[in-house]
């Protein structure tokens, strides 16, 4: 296995000095088991170390301790990093919370801007999600060093089963988020199960946020997101507004080539590899100084808190 060894203090230039980077990362079935295992900790700390901001998702965590134990191998590795728990989502027993992790130097939050979407106005009553199996967890956040310095990232991951319904279904959050906050600088992000049997390339081409005009995929049908199928099942779609501040084109990071691990040695971490987005910096560099009183985590909405948000 090759490791990367960086001090923090490198670790801060190297990102005030570049692109701010954005990401999703699918971590299967992320509970306590995992979260105890040393050396997948390692691998998933090193990956979210590349990123200004990630989505992590699958954290199966009904008391924050998978988040907790998250933080603090994440803190210890390349300080400083704050984090924005979703509530146990789900419309069965089994619950998912989706997790942004964010540097406290280079983003922060626009508080209170952050909800979860509610799918179940006119809805019958036994649909209690709507039409999301997990809904849409969303944050706005800023960046003083980006072209646009306010964002907002919707976050979802759909049942493979349903994965159509529940992609077109993001059209109207993002209808939703323009109108609650006048912003349209907007990411959607998260393993879409956009791919292989689940939504074929034809029927992708026939999805709302590929038919509607001002939508933008960066993930192509191209890539292979997943472990094993080589399928491009995570997605980051952007607005037109929110591409005018994109870098380049999205990529998928192949932790298992970066870290020459085997395909056991991978999947033991996820199934998932994550996908990410450069931002555009600002062409005049601004600084600011970091305020930093509160805890790691932060609830919904944004409030200082070390403890469940249920």
């Amino acid at each position: 296995m090759r490791w990367v060894c960086v001090s923090g203090l490198l670790l801060v230039l190297l990102h005030l000095s570049t692109s701010l980077l954005l990401g999703a990362f699918n971590i299967q079935t992320f509970g306590i088991t995992k979260a105890s295992n040393l050396v997948v900790m390692n691998i998933i700390s090193e990956i979210v170390c590349r990123y200004d901001i990630i989505l992590i998702q699958e954290v199966r965590d009904k008391d924050l301790k998978v988040t907790i134990r998250l933080m603090t191998a994440v803190n210890n590795r390349c300080p400083q990093y704050l984090c924005i728990p979703s509530k146990p989502l789900g419309a069965t027993s089994y619950k998912e919370r989706y997790l942004f992790l964010f540097r406290v130097l280079t983003v922060s939050v626009v508080e209170p801007h952050t909800y979860t979407y509610d799918d179940t106005r006119n809805v019958p009553r036994h649909d209690f999600y709507g039409r999301f199996s997990y809904p849409p967890f969303i944050v706005e956040f800023s960046s003083k060093q980006t072209a646009v310095e306010k964002f907002v990232l919707i976050a979802q991951h759909t049942s493979p089963d349903k994965a159509v319904k529940q992609i077109n279904a993001l059209y109207d959050v993002v209808t939703d988020v323009r109108k609650r906050w006048d912003n349209n600088n907007i990411v959607l992000l998260g393993d879409f199960n956009a791919g292989g049997d689940y939504v074929s390339r034809p029927r992708r081409k026939q999805l709302l946020l590929s038919k509607k005009n001002g939508f933008h995929w960066l993930i192509t049908d191209d890539e292979a997101t997943s472990v094993k199928t080589g399928n491009p099942y995570d997605r980051i779609v952007v607005t037109d507004d929110m591409m005018k501040g994109v870098d380049g084109k999205g990529e998928v990071f192949n932790f298992m080539e970066e870290f020459v691990l085997t395909e056991q040695q991978a999947l033991a971490v996820s199934d998932h590899f994550p996908v990410e987005v450069k931002l555009k910096k600002k062409t005049v560099a601004e600084t600011s100084t970091v305020n930093r009183d509160h805890d790691d985590c932060v609830g919904e909405p944004a409030v200082t808190m070390q403890h469940s948000i249920d």
